[in-house]
């Protein structure tokens, strides 16, 4: 996927508590575009987005699974399980097995049973810029 209707991926992005005021509406098509591979799930009966789920990755060597949003009201249905599945079939298509994500708080068992283990020693960072 390259390309979909951006205020339903904006609607997603509130959902789930992660659109700042600071994000630019015009930056979403380059999100998609910028993304290895970009999966939504639609509701067959309205047509509409109900869930997402990208991958970042040089399409080699390792990827990182970013974004996975399920909207609260579709939660519960195997959707999110689905669009996983899927981003991971699409990292074994092309042979990538280091596969990275940061699981939100109380995420962690939907992931482990999925395959995903804790990385013992590590430490996700993120970086602030000054000024």
């Amino acid at each position: 996927m390259r390309a979909w209707n951006t205020e339903e991926i904006i609607a997603l992005y509130q959902n789930a508590g992660w659109w700042h005021s600071g994000y630019l509406v015009t930056d979403i098509p380059r999100i998609l575009e910028g993304s290895f591979s970009f999966v939504i799930a639609v509701d067959t009966r309205t047509g509409t987005a109900v869930g997402m789920g990208r991958i970042l990755s040089d399409g080699v060597s390792d990827a990182y699974i970013q974004d996975l949003i399920v909207h609260s009201e579709y939660r519960r249905k195997g959707i999110g399980k689905k669009i996983l599945l899927h981003l991971l079939s699409i990292c074994a298509t092309v042979k990538i097995d280091w596969i990275g994500l940061i699981a939100e708080h109380g995420a962690e068992d939907f992931y482990e049973e999925l395959g995903f283990s804790r990385m013992g020693g590590y430490t996700p960072m993120i970086y602030h810029r000054k000024g």
